[in-house]
């Protein structure tokens, strides 16, 4: 990098125009150096494995970003779709980013896909719950996506996944692990831990965590149908996000 400023946080918010980017008061000058860096490299790299423009990454700059506030007892990260802002805690959010901005992904298209969704509804359980989709090819893919996850091959039975984090579900006795935005955005760290570049703070831990182990990640043919779904899907979208940069340049 030498001769370039080093990267900052400003220089996160700039180059992907996020909405904002907001810095807890207890992080310290050079852990927060340090995280600006991490999350460019991160983001970089996003944008890499999608296929896609800046814009994407940002949702249009409807994104805000928050690291080392707040936060939640034992949460490492968080997306809040009240404030539409994707949250990482200090020391324990490495490898939660890919989730997150899938959570904010899917809750941004939640009315772009789909007809009378609830404000803060997203995509996959618009999906899930037969909301009426708009017409677009684009949309078709995604639909393709979230079936390939929560479906069998055939598509005519719940998927080993969805089962697996059912399972999971009554054994804690809770309803978490099967609900469709948590189904998704597990399946889409598994997409891009498979793709290059590898990225720890991006992602981590869907071939050899506990959670693997217990089946909350797709595996096998399941696995490889799920990625060439979101593969196509983003393929297609970020084409079309760079023809649309192209024609307003």
């Amino acid at each position: 990098m030498s001769g370039q400023s080093p990267v900052s946080f400003i220089t996160v918010r700039r180059q992907f125009e996020f909405r904002s980017i907001e810095v807890g008061r207890w992080v310290t000058p050079q852990e927060r150096d340090r995280a600006a860096v991490r999350f460019y490299q991160a983001l970089c790299d996003l944008m890499t494995i999608l296929r896609g423009p800046e814009t994407l990454i940002s949702l249009r700059g409807t994104l805000g970003l928050q690291y080392g506030i707040g936060g939640q007892l034992g949460v490492s990260a968080h997306y809040i779709p009240a404030t539409r802002q994707l949250a990482l805690a200090k020391n324990a959010g490495a490898g939660s980013l890919a989730h997150e901005w899938f959570h904010a992904f899917d809750h941004y298209m939640g009315n772009k896909a789909f007809r009378k969704l609830a404000k803060h509804g997203f995509a996959s359980s618009g999906w899930l719950a037969s909301a009426s989709q708009k017409e677009h090819p684009l949309n078709e893919r995604l639909g393709a996506c979230f079936q390939a996850i929560v479906l069998n091959e055939d598509g005519t039975a719940p998927s080993p996944l969805f089962h697996a984090s059912q399972q999971t579900d009554a054994k804690l006795n809770v309803l978490y692990y099967a609900r469709p935005e948590e189904l998704c955005a597990r399946a889409f760290e598994a997409f891009v831990e498979d793709c290059q570049p590898r990225n720890s703070f991006l992602v981590r831990g869907t071939v050899y965590s506990d959670e693997a182990k217990a089946g909350l990640y797709p595996v096998g043919a399941q696995r490889q149908r799920i990625n060439d779904a979101f593969q196509s899907y983003f393929d297609a979208l970020g084409a079309a996000l760079f023809r649309e940069q192209a024609k307003a340049g």
